[in-house]
């Protein structure tokens, strides 16, 4: 199926990057332990959450919901977005048009 998008892919991958680096224990989503990402440089981390910003955005495509952490990234598309929570609290929606 995959997420229809009008916008710039790098454009929506930025910002879904931020999004789920909101998420307080996304390393989960890769099986890391917490001492495993404090241990990594600020831009190693940010590499990190841009190949899960990646494999959560072609993930939707399949699941229209995926948990990262303690939070939950759910596919709209009947309103073009995708939507990043971390627990019950919205952090931030990710226009695809």
């Amino acid at each position: 199926m995959g997420v229809r998008h009008a916008r710039e892919y790098s454009d929506i991958l930025q910002e879904l990057t931020e999004a789920v680096g909101l998420i307080e224990d996304c390393y989960l989503f890769f099986e890391m332990e917490e001492s495993e990402w404090k241990a990594l440089q600020p831009d190693e981390q940010y590499e990190v959450l841009e190949a899960l910003a990646d494999d959560v955005f072609y993930g939707l495509g399949e699941h229209q919901e995926i948990t990262v952490g303690n939070g939950q990234v759910t596919y709209r598309p009947q309103l073009h977005r995708i939507d990043v929570f971390a627990g019950d609290t919205e952090h931030r929606s990710i226009s695809l048009i």
